[in-house]
């Protein structure tokens, strides 16, 4: 072969792999992307044809189904309106738009499952039909939920804390995802800067949680064996912390207190001193282990959760920066930003003897025919500390509700364990971010709860604290 033909060879060569590879890129690489493509029309009525399995509270109560419309199309249906907008979020083919557990959970929902049934099922030309999804949601903890809110902007989760099964989810401003099929709703709803309804304020952004931070620092102490509760520690007021004064709240001057009364009264300069004695590796340690700096272990879709943590100009911190100041990260004030979820879960693995579950709203996937395809099972996320540390932290959380900043919590017969969070905002010195985390009945816990109220005038005891007794006496007495 005289050169000019080699060359010749070599240039048909390499344009054929030129060919090879472009028409793989779109046929098998990138097939899966021109698929989903919003501009992808035969896609979208394709989508349309599938009658999506039904959303369903733990009891059989629907809160998503299908109905069929004109043409042999589908359209997506939510009996409850309201009560589970944002756990349950919503699914519109003509709008591509998909929240919530309609989104996470859409590959059952669709009928998107492999297997020798389905390919039968496709080479006999049957309908594809989607899978039921079986919540862990509870109806009757959710009323209770959302009207313990009342309309205030705010939010409260509440769940099983020896398995992490979500019973409610509740975030105010919501919305109707009936009708959301509209593309003009959902951009109205969309650009609703003053009331953000779409955003689920259990799962995203964030807010200074106060003092509900300090049962973070008060598990550190405890499990490391630095403190006991009955250690003493200088309570008086202006104490500096990183070379500033740091005031207890009305300026309380308490002189040496032990740590549990400490965390009863809620006093300021006692944790900002334990946790700058206890350093940022050691709270770093014990953050992560509760679930903060990472998005939450959630079925539920990541871009509608947040990570909590430290925070500056918008970019989430490592607990070890020289950007944190640590004794006031100890107490939840610095640049700390967090969910009600994550909160949730701090009170949750105290109460299930320092094992934190894995949260979950799926119990189970359930095919056309009936049969359990999908069951979740319980799983410990990680063990944030040891059972007796637990114990102790859990008996200075009584103390809060006995005796402490909590007392509107009390429930009769019930033993509450509690903490009480109060973050004041740049609106004005007497509006507030209000927290209350808890579980009951202490000794046996049932459920854990975070309960956050936005923008209110008072304290946490006075406000977030009924609300969660509201909700908790809902979900254990009906």
């Amino acid at each position: 072969m005289n050169r000019p033909i080699a060359r010749l060879f070599g240039l048909v060569v390499i344009l054929f792999a030129l060919l090879v590879a472009f028409t793989s890129r779109w046929t098998v690489f990138e097939a899966k992307s021109l698929r989903n493509s919003s501009l992808n029309r035969r896609q979208l009525l394709a989508e349309q044809r599938i009658h999506r399995g039904r959303i369903e509270a733990a009891d059989g109560t629907i809160l998503a189904r299908s109905k069929r419309a004109a043409g042999g199309v589908f359209f997506r249906t939510y009996p409850s309106h309201g009560l589970f907008a944002h756990a349950v979020g919503y699914s519109y083919v003509a709008t591509t738009s998909q929240t919530g557990l309609e989104a996470s959970r859409n590959d059952a929902l669709s009928g998107k499952r492999t297997g020798i049934n389905t390919i039968l099922d496709q080479l006999q030309g049957k309908a594809r039909v989607g899978d039921d999804v079986i919540t862990t949601l509870d109806p009757r903890a959710q009323r209770a939920a959302i009207s313990a809110l009342a309309g205030q902007q705010g939010a409260i989760v509440a769940l099983d804390p020896s398995t992490g099964a979500i019973k409610a989810m509740a975030s105010e401003p919501s919305f109707d995802p009936n009708g959301l099929g509209s593309a003009a709703r959902l951009r109205a709803l969309s650009t609703d800067q003053a009331r953000k309804p779409l955003v689920n304020r259990v799962t995203q952004f964030g807010y200074a949680p106060g003092s509900t931070f300090k049962i973070v620092t008060a598990s550190a102490a405890l499990d490391t064996g630095t403190y006991t509760p009955q250690s003493s520690v200088d309570g008086r007021d202006n104490v500096p912390i990183s070379g500033v004064g740091l005031a207890n709240d009305n300026h309380a001057s308490y002189g040496t207190i032990d740590l549990t009364t400490a965390l009863a009264k809620s006093v300021n300069t006692v944790y900002a001193q334990v946790a700058v004695h206890l350093g940022k590796g050691v709270l770093a340690r014990y953050m992560e282990r509760f679930g903060f700096d990472h998005k939450p272990a959630l079925d539920y879709p990541t871009n509608q959760m947040s990570s909590s943590g430290e925070y500056r100009n918008g970019v989430l911190l490592n607990p070890r920066s020289t950007y944190v100041d640590v004794g006031r990260m100890g107490i939840g004030q610095d640049k700390l930003q967090v969910t009600p979820l994550q909160m949730v879960q701090v009170a949750a693995a105290v109460a299930n003897r320092g094992r934190l579950m894995t949260p979950h709203l799926t119990d189970r996937i359930v095919d056309p025919d009936g049969r359990t395809i999908t069951k979740v099972t319980p799983t410990v996320q990680r063990v944030v500390m040891k059972a007796s540390t637990a114990a102790e932290v859990s008996s200075m959380m009584q103390g809060v509700v006995d005796n402490g900043t909590g007392t509107a919590a009390q429930i009769p017969g019930v033993k509450v364990a509690g903490k009480t969070g109060t973050a004041e905002t740049q609106l004005s010195n007497t509006t507030n971010n209000v927290w209350f985390i808890a579980f009951a009945p202490a000794e046996h816990p049932r459920v854990a709860i975070a309960v956050t109220l936005q923008h209110v005038q008072g304290l946490a005891g006075a406000t977030a604290a009924p609300v969660a007794k509201q909700v908790i006496q809902a979900m254990l007495h009906g």
